[in-house]
């Protein structure tokens, strides 16, 4: 923070409420105004700038969303934190879409309410010191860090100029400055978690942690213990305090990856978490604060989800407040040149080889795959050639098939064979046939690893670990080791 102190405007028609805002904003250190109605604070912000402003939702003579309207349509630089009525969620889904920087509920927390506070006027807060657990990514090393605070490296890492892409990244602009929570969607390999690394680098939160965390690999006995943290003697093998996700991202932001992936049990814990912005660790009596922006991503269709009780309604809101969608591959095929050239330069980088030339031929059989895979089985496709051509020209016909995609092609090309089939007489087992020879010849494709093959069918670890035990699927050489040793353990 600057040696000039941020000036802050509060504006509520409770003169307790004010007067306890005003005091411990000057405790603070902040310069601060104050107003009991729209016209006050109208009148007050006509008159200078401030770096903030907090105001009540309701007001003797309008709404504090108003005045937001306003400053918006001004395009003033203020950010504005919404004070709500407790527990009322519309109020604050509402605020954050009109473009509030963030919002708190009554009665106020006054730990919350100065970090918040903190947030909006880019006094970054210290980072908890936590080590990243199951199923955690953070951004790690400081070479690192340099790079995804860095906006432009970030946005750069998202490859392509097609009209969908530039839409993706100026929504990303767009919505990075607030505190709004961001559900992005789209299919598997389309790069959700570039997206989310994006709006980490372009926010205000750039210099506090990035955790990522894949929802679908925590088991379900240790999900609460990995996000909200555990004391000592909590469960068997706690020997000493350890703090969760939210604790680890205090002062930036937790994304949480396949989202959809979550049992419902948790789905609710968590969605107390975000609302009440506190969380209690495991074996805890007592709350603590958490400030956290919250990314979730998802291949799932999460509003067809929730009719079907598979996700809570009220996590959905809650979550979906802004929503990003990536495109696939297939619809911005325009991009495909730039993604080549920066996907062979990375595996040549890898591999030691030099990166070979592409030709006309090259793009007009990468024209013809279907690219189910998007991004993912693009860099398959180009790992693979690059191995198996010969000579400086890359070739898709030196590759092999991939039957995973070009099975649903001829499945759908060949409709008058299908008719002509013989209907089966027990579905169930066809189908479960079905099924059990698409994930055998996965499995054989990814080396019996079953994480590498529920990423390349774009389901989770757990949803894989369910169908190999029930379609009885075993690796060639059985046994109890882990992933890492034995692949299907």
């Amino acid at each position: 923070m600057s040696d000039i102190a941020a000036s802050i405007l509060v504006i509520d028609d409770e003169p307790d409420l004010r007067t306890l805002y005003e005091l411990t904003l000057l405790r603070e250190g902040y310069r601060v105004e104050t107003a009991e109605s729209v016209q006050e604070a109208r009148a007050a912000l006509q008159a200078q700038r401030f770096d903030a402003v907090l105001t009540d939702m309701r007001l003797p003579d309008g709404l504090g969303l108003d005045l937001l309207h306003e400053l918006r349509a001004q395009q003033r630089p203020e950010r504005c934190v919404v004070i709500t009525a407790h527990s009322s969620a519309e109020n604050a889904v509402e605020a954050l879409r009109a473009g509030a920087f963030d919002y708190l509920s009554k009665p106020v927390d006054l730990k919350q309410f100065r970090a918040v506070v903190a947030s909006a006027v880019h006094r970054p807060a210290p980072a908890a010191s936590a080590t990243p657990g199951r199923g955690a990514r953070g951004t790690g090393g400081r070479e690192a860090e340099a790079r995804l605070a860095d906006p432009a490296s970030a946005l750069a890492q998202l490859v392509g100029e097609s009209p969908a892409m530039r839409a993706v990244k100026q929504n990303i602009l767009k919505v990075a400055k607030g505190m709004a929570p961001v559900l992005v969607q789209g299919e598997s390999g389309t790069g959700k978690e570039l997206v989310a690394r994006a709006l980490h680098a372009c926010s205000h939160r750039a210099d506090g942690p990035l955790i990522a965390v894949n929802c679908g690999a925590i088991p379900d006995n240790l999900l609460e213990a990995e996000f909200f943290g555990a004391r000592k003697g909590s469960y068997t093998g706690a020997t000493q305090d350890r703090n969760g996700y939210f604790q680890a991202a205090r002062g930036g932001t937790l994304f949480l990856d396949e989202i959809g992936d979550l049992p419902l049990a948790m789905q609710a814990k968590l969605l107390r978490a975000i609302q009440e912005r506190r969380v209690r660790p495991l074996g805890s009596t007592q709350e603590e604060p958490v400030d956290v922006r919250i990314v979730s991503a998802t291949h799932r269709d999460l509003a067809q989800e929730v009719p079907a009780g598979r996700f809570r309604q009220d996590l959905y809101y809650r979550l979906n407040v802004i929503e990003i969608h990536l495109p696939p591959l297939r619809e911005r095929r325009e991009d495909l040149p730039a993604l080549c050239e920066v996907l062979l330069e990375r595996i040549a980088a890898e591999t030691g080889c030099a990166a070979p030339q592409l030709s006309a031929q090259f793009f007009e059989q990468l024209a013809r795959l279907p690219l189910t895979g998007n991004v993912r089985e693009l860099e398959n496709q180009l790992h693979r050639a690059l191995t198996l051509s010969e000579g400086q020209q890359l070739s898709l016909d030196a590759a092999a098939p991939d039957p995973l995609s070009a099975a649903p092609v001829a499945a759908a090309g060949d409709h008058a064979a299908a008719d002509a089939a013989p209907l089966p007489h027990d579905l169930q087992a066809w189908l479960d046939q079905q099924e059990r020879d698409i994930l055998v010849r996965a499995l054989h494709e990814m080396g019996f690893n079953r994480t590498a093959t529920a990423a390349r069918l774009g389901i989770s670890l757990r949803q894989i670990r369910y169908r190999i035990a029930r379609l009885n699927i075993t690796a060639p050489h059985d046994s109890d080791a882990a992933d890492n040793t034995d692949p299907l353990a």
